[in-house]
């Protein structure tokens, strides 16, 4: 097995030493880093917020719940293929009668 790769990521001005298993999930972490100090710099633009640790806050919240809306969303369109399919499973079922 391979050994872990260790990486650093500058999350709101701060570094974060990390350790990641491969390739895939470095890009990853650097990708949601360069998310999360996006959003940062978003919101000290246009928010009057003096503390970095408000801003993350704000950013952890914004991300999560973009996860229980997708979430929610898709439990939604499972819901409506069930009834989907069950509806053209009576159809079936009502022409082989």
């Amino acid at each position: 097995m391979a050994e872990n790769l260790k990486i650093k990521v500058t999350i709101a001005g701060r570094v974060y030493p990390l350790r990641v298993r491969d390739e895939k999930e470095e890009e990853g972490m650097r990708k949601a880093a360069n998310k999360i100090n996006d959003l940062v710099t978003k919101f000290e633009k246009n928010y009057a917020v003096g503390d970095k640790q408000d801003v993350l806050a704000m950013c952890a919240l914004q991300f999560a719940s973009l996860i229980e809306i997708t979430t929610i969303n898709k439990d939604e369109d499972i819901i409506e293929a069930t009834k989907k399919l069950n509806k053209l499973n009576e159809l079936i079922n009502e022409h082989l009668k």
